[in-house]
């Protein structure tokens, strides 16, 4: 008898272990979206970049190929289009930015309150031209002129979610330490001249979530919740060699942006949003020598929070 208690007791918790393991494998793919980049539409675009712009988007989701609860590994294709249409009379786009790439990542605790997961992504890096990228007096063209590069990316993500306040409120914080490197791939030549080709990377979010639809006569025993707003800042550091630049040049070497998207109570998988930052290196595509400060303001949107939840859990 003491035998059979023991193998019992043995078999319920492997299959406990089993069910949170399912459980957290299917709750981490909602998580691998939730921290993917936001899509925006900003009228102006980069207020600060040395040209003028009409309107600004970019076009980024994310299709989960891989993403079963009977595995702790999932698998995503990113695709990540942005466009600058500039102010002048043809409207032009000129050289857009185009991104796509896959995603891997790696469950690492089954903690989603609590979580950890390791991402390694693979990006191809275009802009759809096909004209030589320097110009006959040596400086580089900007307006047709190629750009290409492939990148690796890994990351370390990990963050914690509050517990639910009376006025069913909480808040996420959310971190990314990263690497980015090109040189083990094909890149456009005269990327040489002055190229961030390993980067330091850090990013850090804070969410906060609330119940809406608080008077809604149809609500019973459900409680509506969305993420209200986000607060966004990243950085990143160039720290390869950079002709006449030495690692102390954050004027070149340094990206920054803070963000603060907010959501009024009507709005659904929609922010306001608002940004500064500086680029000392637009990231744009063959744009790679401008540095500048810049605003953004307009839309943006993503994989929000924004579900029912009942009552009694």
């Amino acid at each position: 008898m003491l035998i059979f208690i023991l193998i019992s007791f043995q078999l319920y918790a492997q299959d406990s272990l089993a069910i949170k393991r399912e459980y957290a494998n299917k709750q981490y793919v909602g998580l691998y979206k939730e921290n993917a980049d936001f899509a925006y539409t900003s009228p102006y675009g980069e207020l600060g970049a040395p040209s003028k712009y009409v309107i600004n988007g970019r076009l980024t989701t994310t299709y989960v190929l891989l993403g079963s609860y009977k595995s702790p590994v999932a698998f995503s294709i990113i695709p990540d289009f942005t466009v600058r249409v500039r102010n002048e009379f043809s409207a032009g786009v000129r050289t857009p930015s185009y991104r796509l790439g896959g995603v891997l990542y790696v469950r690492l605790n089954t903690e989603l309150e609590n979580y950890r997961y390791g991402e390694l992504a693979f990006t191809h890096h275009s802009n759809g031209q096909d004209q030589d990228a320097v110009n006959a007096d040596g400086t580089i063209n900007t307006v047709t002129g190629n750009f290409n590069a492939n990148y690796l990316t890994a990351s370390y993500r990990f963050g914690f979610f509050t517990a639910i306040k009376p006025d069913e409120s909480f808040y996420s914080f959310n971190h990314r330490i990263g690497l980015q490197w090109y040189k083990f791939f094909r890149y456009e030549p005269v990327l040489d001249r002055g190229f961030g080709f390993t980067r330091l990377l850090y990013s850090f979010s804070l969410r906060r979530y609330d119940e809406i639809e608080k008077n809604a006569q149809n609500k019973t025993k459900v409680k509506t919740e969305k993420e209200t707003w986000r607060l966004n800042s990243e950085i990143s550091y160039a720290v390869n060699q950079i002709p006449l630049k030495n690692m102390a040049n954050i004027q070149k070497r340094l990206n920054a942006e803070v963000d603060f998207n907010y959501s009024f109570p009507f709005m659904n998988n929609v922010f306001l949003m608002a940004a500064i930052g500086y680029y000392g290196e637009d990231n744009y595509n063959i744009y790679f020598q401008d540095h500048y400060g810049y605003l953004r303001f307009g839309l943006s949107s993503g994989f929000l929070r924004n579900r029912s939840r009942h009552y009694d859990n």
